[in-house]
């Protein structure tokens, strides 16, 4: 196996690890820390928004400007608005689920409902956070450097550290509405389970048709930027009025951390 795709495997494995600990907080605790939770978000949403350029975007413009006829502002620029249109879409088809499965209704079946489609939508997201892993780490074998080594070691702990809460937010629901501890923590580690998949799939791709590589890796940065911006930062600032600067000092560290190694290591 491709030492790249071995290591985009692994680095996935452990993306799912952690949102498997996130969600194993039901088996102990009741919910955890607020503050903690947004503290996290913050942080790791300033990672993924940093990563997206020196991790993903940068490297993309440079190998599209080397191995591409075409010029490297479309690819980079199409690639990054397809991977955010993804997500898009995403949301999309789980609103229309919603709708569809009439969850506006307040009884027994539509609580269930809700919970499935909670489920839903993580795992769509995880998705492209997987694929981000694995195109990070597919660059590697045709461009083996410390900077982009720990560029994309950076990504992964960035996605594994909003998956912790991820994992909470999915099993916790489940146990309101009545699932067991272990069924709720099964679910809601199984959320992250196509991580490891879409990780393989990316670091595949871009190891092997390398005129793809500009594109997975702008679409990456797309999909981790709306991410960060529609789904996480509103997630992290909730409750602010109590510490109204714990998530948003939480974003600037995660994005002066990454700002740091790249600068440093590049």
């Amino acid at each position: 196996m491709n030492i790249a795709i071995l290591w985009a495997f692994i680095a996935t494995i452990g993306t799912w690890l952690l949102t498997a600990l996130g969600a194993a907080t039901v088996l102990f605790l009741k919910a955890p820390k607020q503050s903690v939770l947004n503290l996290m978000l913050g942080f790791s949403s300033g990672v993924m928004i940093a990563a997206s350029f020196w991790s993903l975007l940068q490297p993309a413009i440079e190998r599209a400007e080397l191995t591409l006829k075409t010029p490297s502002y479309i690819v980079v620029t199409g690639g990054f608005i397809f991977g955010a249109i993804f997500i898009w879409l995403s949301d999309k088809a789980v609103s229309y689920a919603f709708k569809k499965a009439n969850l506006d209704n307040i009884n027994a079946h539509s609580k269930i409902n809700r919970a499935i489609m909670l489920i839903l939508s993580i795992t769509l997201h995880n998705i492209p956070e997987g694929l981000a892993v694995g195109v990070a780490f597919g660059l590697l074998k045709q461009n083996y450097t410390s900077s982009a080594l720990m560029g994309a070691i950076s990504i992964a702990i960035g996605i594994g550290l909003q998956n912790f809460p991820e994992g909470a937010a999915v099993s916790l629901p489940l146990r309101r509405e009545g699932c067991s501890r272990k069924k709720s923590f099964f679910y809601g580690q199984l959320s992250a389970i196509v991580e490891p998949i879409a990780g393989v799939v990316g670091a595949v791709l871009v190891s092997t048709i390398e005129t793809i590589l500009p594109f997975a890796l702008s679409f990456a940065a797309g999909a981790m930027i709306i991410v960060a911006v529609h789904e996480l930062i509103p997630e992290c600032q909730q409750n602010k009025s109590d510490q109204p600067y714990t998530a948003t000092m939480g974003i600037i560290t995660g994005f002066a951390v990454m700002m740091l190694l790249d600068v440093m290591l590049g």
